[in-house]
């Protein structure tokens, strides 16, 4: 049995990325990234600071935008204007969730698909599902590339998608199929869950329900990936598999935390990167 380990793997890409990094600086381009939350969600807050740090790590400029949760939607909209105007940033992101008086969808729309590195603009997400990409959302993108970098194929194979997200199972089905892989994706609503699990050669579980997958669920030899992020009542990170049985069944599985989590922050910077490029590249 494998641990894929998403931790060494993003540290592989950030080292890749800081010598593209370092290229662009010496012709004058400074990688700039814009990140926007609102209100004081802690997860959030986690998860921005973690983006922030893996920026300065690899010589990005990083800006931080925390906003009062009372914001109104129309100064919201104000300042993506201004940033997808300003040159020295080439990647805005916006933390979801936002408070219920802010339409997400319209937040969204706002943000300059050239600048939307998180890949959740519909016109970004429309070039997934043609297969012609700028950018690939980042979780999604991250599993690919440990599948990748482990060498495990794709081609051909059962991969089972619990969960149907706009962020990471949707396009996750999209980018298999588009890899040529048999997809099924299962939800909430989905019969006999365990039967179509067993099908797997590739189990991905994205849900955020702690021990959703258990051992009798697991194909023997099967490829786990766990996108789950749940904290139990001490606050100990869980994925939405049993890792300590299912690791004893597969061939190859992915640890909470040190798997997924990692990778999607990598994809982040990654795609920023891109962005520069494009930004250098346009007419």
């Amino acid at each position: 049995m494998i641990i894929l380990d998403g931790k060494k793997l993003a540290q592989d890409l950030k080292t890749e990325l800081k010598s593209e990094i370092l290229e662009l600086k010496n012709k004058g381009i400074v990688p700039g990234l814009s990140v926007i939350i609102v209100g004081n969600d802690s997860a959030s807050e986690i998860y921005v600071g973690n983006k922030e740090k893996a920026c300065k790590e690899i010589g990005i400029y990083s800006e931080v935008h925390g906003l009062e949760e009372k914001i109104s939607e129309e100064e919201l909209l104000m300042l993506i204007d201004k940033l997808n105007a300003d040159e020295k940033i080439h990647g805005i992101l916006v933390q979801l969730p936002l408070p219920s008086h802010i339409n997400e969808d319209k937040i969204i729309l706002a943000i300059d698909p050239k600048k939307d590195v998180d890949c959740f603009h519909p016109e970004n997400i429309g070039r997934v599902f043609l297969d012609n990409l700028r950018f690939l959302p980042c979780t999604p993108a991250g599993i690919m590339e440990i599948l990748k970098k482990y060498e495990i194929e794709i081609v051909g194979k059962n991969v089972v998608i619990v969960g149907r997200s706009n962020i990471v199972g949707k396009p996750l089905a999209l980018m298999m199929i588009n890899e040529s892989a048999t997809v099924t994706s299962c939800n909430s609503k989905t019969k006999n869950l365990k039967d179509e699990c067993l099908k797997a050669d590739i189990l991905i579980s994205a849900v955020g329900k702690t021990g959703l997958i258990t051992a009798d669920m697991v194909k023997q030899g099967a490829v786990v990936i766990d996108v789950g992020m749940n904290r139990n009542e001490e606050g100990k990170l869980l994925g939405d598999v049993d890792f300590a049985k299912v690791s004893k069944i597969s061939s190859a599985i992915t640890p909470v935390p040190g798997g997924v989590g990692p990778m999607t922050i990598a994809m982040l910077l990654k795609n920023t990167i891109k962005a520069v490029k494009i930004y250098a590249n346009r007419s």
